[in-house]
């Protein structure tokens, strides 16, 4: 028993984790222990816990854990773990990085096709018995600009470039990439806010990509594009987009993620017309855990052979 690694899975959905670890036959190498999301640690979890997956943890924790070693997030997004003012230097972290490629493009996909067709509308209008037509704006010919060409990106690029959009995009390394016809630097953000029918973000949280849309930014986007944010709220100025969007200088925005979530009742987004609000679904699907799962336990593997991990965050980039 002393020979095994003392983990501890703290979310309230344990069991793929517990299955996944099994399955990998990792069962014997490991002492297993589950813990609600919202339940501290208890002092033996804390004196004895070698390896950790989670969401993230409290301010205060982390220091009081000895012997952690490692500490597999549950989120891409790592901004709450790095913004943690006691995370201890030698913590190495991992994210759950590229565990989203299948439902989020398909959901951003969804994202379009709510935008362009009457499906919405048409529901509404049968709750009244009323015949409304519409006449759907077609995709295809219609210019897709990605900004932050990661995983997510590169596959909505292929979805995107399958209905024959024309899909531009930004990442820091402008190599090629399947389904997009220009890849470019971030340096060259104007020319894709310029030239695209629709413009998504899926920009990690950094300094560098804090209020990175601006209203400088939104007078580059054209008055009939669209802004769909599927990365992280702190991107945008908020201020900034709602006037654009009122003043016409843009058709309006898709909003899955924002600076505070829930959404406050009283936030301007809720009432802005041209804005829709969506409750950051975009990456939720019914396997998630599952996804996550397979990445845990190869990086598990991995952690208890002494091997190099995968999706490992760089704290100096902030992802």
């Amino acid at each position: 028993m002393s020979n095994r690694t003392r983990l501890l899975l703290w979310t309230d959905t344990p069991a793929a984790y517990v299955e996944a670890i099994e399955a990998a036959g990792l069962a014997p190498r490991v002492l297993v222990e589950t813990l609600p999301r919202q339940q501290m640690p208890s002092e033996e979890q804390l004196a004895g816990t070698e390896a950790m997956l989670g969401w993230v943890a409290p301010e205060g924790v982390l220091p009081r854990m000895p012997k952690l070693r490692w500490a597999q997030a549950l989120m891409a997004g790592v901004e709450g773990w790095l913004a943690l003012p006691d995370l201890p230097p030698g913590l190495l972290l991992t994210s759950a990085r590229g565990t989203h490629g299948d439902s989020m493009p398909e959901n951003i996909l969804g994202a379009l096709f709510h935008l362009t067709k009457p499906y919405a509308e048409a529901a509404e209008a049968q709750k009244e018995s009323r015949w409304a037509r519409r006449v759907p704006v077609s995709l295809n010919g219609k210019t897709l600009g990605i900004l932050g060409l990661g995983a997510i990106g590169q596959e909505l690029a292929k979805l995107a470039s399958a209905l024959r959009m024309e899909v531009l995009g930004t990442r820091r390394n402008p190599v090629p990439v399947e389904g997009v016809a220009e890849v470019l630097p971030p340096e060259r953000t104007d020319e894709v806010l310029a030239r695209s029918d629709f413009v998504v973000l899926l920009l990690p949280a950094t300094a560098e990509t804090e209020n990175f849309i601006n209203a400088e930014r939104l007078a580059k986007m054209k008055p009939t594009a669209w802004l769909l944010n599927f990365g992280r709220g702190q991107a945008i100025v908020d201020a900034d987009l709602i006037a654009a969007v009122q003043q016409g200088k843009i058709a309006g925005a898709l909003l899955d993620v924002f600076r505070q979530e829930p959404l406050p009742v009283s936030d301007p987004f809720w009432t802005t017309k041209g804005i829709k609000v969506i409750p950051h679904v975009g990456g939720m699907h019914a396997e998630r855990d599952k996804a996550v799962a397979k990445l845990f336990v190869e990086n598990l593997g991995r952690f208890l052979d002494g091997r190099p991990m995968l999706a490992v965050v760089d704290r100096a980039a902030g992802y």
